[in-house]
């Protein structure tokens, strides 16, 4: 198995319907002049999508929006769409929604690339995202880049993704990694939508857990804010408008320079 794919071992039993809520928060912070993140989000596909462009001039603006536009869009008629399994990029041994999730990736990726090739100034740009897709028996989650999801649970902050960095790929070689240096740092990615015609989707799958909150975010999130912090602010009885605000409100009045994305996800009563 591709060890960018996680998945469940078994079919998962159907969870009743639980009511879900969403808010997300974007701003561009006290240092850059223009907002590269983008997010977005459908209740009735459960269907939730941030992404953080990176390019010249407004390339990585376009790049972030054109790849939170494009996953919604494809998960949206992908939902009734018997011709799916017979696509070239279908991965047989996944479930049908994690291929929905992972094609979607993909597809924003070749349109990225697509849009950077024809026009001059948004050539390299690209956009580090990721995306959730919540069934009726399971948690779907697709990523590439640093964009994280975490997920708050019976008093526990869990991170679901691990960043395309080449922090990270150092840890994996155990090579010592300083994240003060500009060559490695924590906002060197090694794998991004858009800027080859390639990209490595990776994709988990868990069964569902009425009662989690989910956040996804960006760099200007999570770069700035400790998984202390994070957890702390989740943990709060607030709705998920207050949890999106305070997170990145926090995060620029911490110092964060970069663009800041949070998207707050709660499942049922009990959140």
């Amino acid at each position: 198995m591709d060890d960018s794919t996680r998945r469940i071992a078994q079919p998962l039993p159907l969870i009743p319907p639980q009511p879900i809520a969403a808010f997300g928060v974007s701003e561009c912070g006290p240092v850059r002049t223009i907002n590269e993140d983008s997010f977005g989000y459908d209740l009735d596909l459960s269907l939730f999508v941030v992404a953080d462009g990176m390019g010249g001039h407004a390339a990585g603006e376009i790049a972030s929006r054109l790849a939170v536009e494009t996953i919604l869009s494809f998960v949206a008629r992908s939902r009734e769409d018997e011709a799916l399994t017979a696509s070239a990029d279908y991965d047989t041994s996944l479930s049908l929604e994690v291929n929905r999730l992972r094609m979607a990736l993909l597809l924003a990726n070749a349109r990225i690339n697509r849009a950077g090739a024809s026009h001059e100034d948004y050539q390299g740009m690209g956009a580090t995202v990721v995306a959730v897709l919540v069934t009726g028996s399971s948690l779907v989650v697709a990523h590439a880049g640093d964009s994280r999801v975490y997920e708050h649970y019976d008093g526990r902050l869990t991170q679901l993704t691990r960043d395309d960095s080449m922090i990270e790929l150092l840890k994996e070689m155990n090579t010592p990694a300083d994240a003060n240096d500009p060559k490695v740092g924590r906002n060197v990615v090694t794998n991004v939508l858009g800027v080859e015609e390639g990209v490595v989707v990776h994709t988990a799958e868990w069964p569902r857990q009425p009662g989690r909150r989910l956040m996804l975010c960006t760099d200007g999130v999570h770069g700035v804010l400790d998984e202390g912090r994070i957890g702390g602010i989740l943990a709060s009885r607030d709705e998920p408008r207050q949890h999106a605000e305070r997170l990145v409100s926090e995060a620029i009045a911490a110092g964060g320079r970069d663009n800041a994305t949070a998207l707050v996800v709660a499942e049922g009563e009990a959140m």
